[in-house]
């Protein structure tokens, strides 16, 4: 293969990969990396301080882990608008409508199921 075919071939192969993408910098990584630490460490601390009430560090922590996710997606998997003609997002969109049915409905069934339950019957003064 002559240099000039060669050349050729990593120009179209470099044109592949396109403009389109949005590979990430060094300080967007930097920025996701600290943030992602962040996000971590003060969960981590109210679970170990034990500063507040149970259910409200389980909230807390519930909302950092939505955080976390969407710094992974933005810093780290450069999911916007923008990529791929918008269908990355339409495919995120469709997840998420498929996870709230599932959930709510798992939800819905378990509360039905343990509302409608018989009495469990005293068994000691059946003797």
């Amino acid at each position: 293969m002559s240099a000039e075919a060669h050349n050729e071939h990593a120009v179209t192969h470099d044109d592949h990969h396109g403009d389109d993408h949005d590979h990430g910098t060094y300080r967007s990584y930097l920025i996701g990396f600290a943030l992602s630490v962040v996000l971590t460490a003060i969960p981590f601390w109210l679970v170990m301080a034990g500063v507040l009430a149970p259910q409200l560090t389980g909230l807390i922590i519930t909302a950092f882990a939505v955080v976390q996710i969407v710094v992974h997606m933005i810093f780290f998997l450069h999911m916007n608008h923008r990529s791929e003609g918008g269908w990355n997002m339409l495919a995120l969109i469709f997840t998420l409508v498929i996870v709230v049915i599932a959930v709510a409905g798992s939800v819905w069934v378990m509360y039905h199921l343990n509302t409608n339950m018989m009495p469990v019957h005293d068994m000691q003064g059946m003797g």
